[in-house]
């Protein structure tokens, strides 16, 4: 029987439009007269409303797109549809009703308006209960996974209109959980607010509860960890809505939940930046960007990408990462650019440690932006192959500015690192020896040509998270060198987003530092992320301590003696103003001796270079007494006495 009636059809509605529409005026007139042995004094004019009535009706109805619906997925916008070929009709047999009222339509006034309240009754019924003989049957059939979404704001809404109008998607929503405690035993899409958070664990077991949604996307971390906790105590599945920064447009849809990931629990105040100066700084622009198929080089180009510029100039050294970066822009990769609309996506294979190359690919190009990303960043690989950090990270570097100076680029932003700061590793060394080329190039062009710090960035190649999940998959151990290591750590678009706000700020040669929070413990990311695996510490899977590597500090560093740094417009984003000041007489000459000693791999000579260069370089297990430092266990640099961003003063 159920299935006969899903059977139904547009051409089958129409007919059963026909039959009931021309029974509304008989009925609506037997409830006005409340006497149906009077209906046939008024058989004559009855016949002639019913026959316009129902003309205009079928003419309105079809005109207006009433029998080119889906019905079996109805939704208040189909109500709302009905309703306005209702309001239609009932306005022009109205009019029609007076004009003729006292010649062949002599029948009581209030006949139109009982017609079009029946109307609405006798269109919507047939159609909404093919909706939810709809629901029940894929509800039946399917397998529905009971679920309850926590947060019951204007995501958990739109989940749940989704789930409730789609029960092909295999969610049975049992609820919402709120802590706001007013919402508390209220209904919303027709599903119950059941509790607070704390009352998860009595719901699951009460509901039969397999999945729970986290639909709460401006949601801090702290937050999630709570209720991620809370649900590994109650053993049941748990997905998530990304963060405000993951989402675009207010996507909000079952297609976008995901497992928990780490990144959502280091969630921090979404960060609001002037994307209009942003726009501004970039929109007919052409820009180029070096390490494009990096992690921080790819988010670059998407994030320009969606500002308009003139053309995107995509440098990198690995054809791969190119490939795909490209790809997903929307290129086709046919030989040359690739337009769309006014913008030209431009693919460049090159290495930064060649200059004429570099040189060349500047003079054809013409870039007026520059976001310098292509660098070296692995602290253990460089310590075992300093001469690699030398000729790409401060040679190549120099080859970079050399060209931007010579093609008079307007703009151009170095992608830095906290590890320059006070560095102990040939990696962090050499980009602050790259940061001191930039202050040069500055002086030089008058331009605003700045440096970006910031450190660790999760999810990019060789991040820590990503080591930790293939020793979970593989069943541990999982290895962290120190028990008290601590990192400022940033997900991809936060980093990219700070990066971009701070290349409008700039003026020339200036420093900025982003404002990371605090520093977290690398143990700490290993437990939380052995928990959202769903395992547990010490018992499925354990933590060993394998020491510091080479040239790894304790804890990273934001500010280098002599930079004097304030707070800009930004509250997440400090500057150095005075960083130009502190470029060495010597820098000429010791660039080139560091080149020389590269070019033979000298080790030892690449190592006095760099500290005759940076005083403050000093390599993990070197004496460090004198500098306001104390050496903390297993010879690491601890970090100095602490400076609180939030004591800085404003610009």
């Amino acid at each position: 029987m159920i299935n006969t009636l899903l059977s139904l059809r547009n051409r089958h509605l129409f007919i059963l439009d026909g039959f009931f529409l021309a029974l509304t005026p008989i009925l609506a007139l037997s409830l006005r007269l409340d006497d149906l042995g009077n209906i046939w004094y008024y058989a004559a004019p009855l016949l002639r409303y019913t026959l316009l009535a129902l003309a205009i009706k079928v003419s309105v109805f079809y005109a207006i797109g009433l029998y080119q619906r889906y019905w079996r997925y109805a939704s208040i916008e189909e109500l709302v549809l009905i309703l306005k070929a209702v309001g239609g009709t009932g306005v022009a047999i109205t009019l029609f009703f007076f004009a003729f009222h006292d010649s062949w339509l002599s029948l009581p006034r209030s006949l139109p308006l009982i017609d079009a309240l029946l109307t609405v009754a006798v269109v919507a019924a047939p159609r909404f209960t093919l909706r939810l003989l709809s629901r029940r049957h894929i509800t039946a059939g399917a397998n529905q996974r009971r679920a309850l979404i926590v947060g019951a704001g204007d995501a958990g809404q739109m989940l749940a209109r989704e789930m409730r109008q789609n029960p092909n998607l295999g969610y049975d929503l049992v609820g919402f959980v709120d802590d706001d405690p007013k919402k508390h035993g209220l209904r919303m899409r027709g599903v119950s607010i059941l509790g607070g958070r704390e009352h998860i664990p009595e719901l699951v077991r009460e509901y039969k509860v397999q999945q729970l949604v986290i639909a709460i996307p401006s949601a801090s971390g702290t937050a999630i960890r709570q209720i991620i906790n809370i649900c590994n105590q109650a053993g049941v599945q748990t997905r998530i809505l990304p963060g405000f920064a993951d989402m675009l447009n207010g996507d909000v849809r079952v297609g976008r939940l995901r497992e928990v990931q780490i990144n959502d629990l280091l969630r921090r105040k979404p960060i609001e930046i002037d994307i209009a100066a942003v726009r501004k700084l970039v929109r007919g622009k052409r820009v180029l960007i070096t390490g494009a198929g990096g992690s921080i080089g790819r988010e670059l180009c998407r994030q320009i990408w969606r500002c308009n510029p003139a053309a995107l100039i995509l440098l990198g050294h690995g054809e791969n990462s190119i490939f795909e970066i490209t790809q997903e822009l929307g290129g086709k990769l046919n030989g040359g650019s690739e337009k769309k609309g006014s913008a030209t996506l431009i693919p460049i294979i090159a290495d930064i440690r060649f200059p004429d190359r570099i040189r060349a690919v500047f003079k054809q190009q013409r870039p007026q932006i520059v976001f310098h990303a292509a660098a070296h960043k692995h602290v253990p690989l460089m310590e075992a192959n300093p001469a690699e950090a030398i000729t790409n990270n401060i040679l190549g570097t120099g080859n970079v500015l050399a060209a931007a100076l010579a093609a008079d680029v307007e703009r151009f932003v170095m992608i830095s690192t906290d590890k320059a700061v006070n560095p102990t590793s040939i990696m962090g060394a050499s980009k602050r020896a790259a940061e001191l080329l930039v202050h040069r190039a500055a002086r030089q062009c008058g331009k605003p040509y700045v440096a970006v710090r910031f450190g660790n960035v999760l999810g990019s190649r060789g991040s820590v998270v990503l080591t930790f999940q293939k020793q979970i998959k593989t069943g541990g151990p999982i290895t962290v060198t120190h028990r008290d290591v601590k990192r400022y750590i940033m997900t991809i678009p936060e980093a990219v987003q700070l990066l971009l706000q701070a290349a409008v700020l700039g003026t020339g040669g200036e420093v900025f530092v982003l404002d990371m929070g605090k520093p977290i413990k690398i143990v700490d990311l290993a437990r939380d992320m052995i928990e959202l695996s769903g395992l547990e510490m010490n018992k499925d899977i354990t933590i060993e301590f394998t020491g510091l590597r080479s040239g790894e500090k304790l804890f990273e560093e934001l500010f280098i003696e002599g930079e004097e740094y304030e707070r800009t417009c930004h509250e997440k984003i400090f500057i150095a103003a005075n960083a130009i000041s502190l470029i060495p007489d010597d820098l000429d000459d010791a660039i080139k001796a560091l080149a020389a000693a590269a070019a033979v791999e000298d080790k030892d000579a690449i190592f006095g270079g760099l500290r005759a260069l940076i005083p403050e370089f000093q390599p993990v297990g070197e004496s460090v007494l004198g500098q306001g430092q104390e050496t903390g266990t297993d010879g690491a640099r601890s970090s100095p006495p602490a400076v609180r961003l939030s004591s800085l003063p404003a610009v």
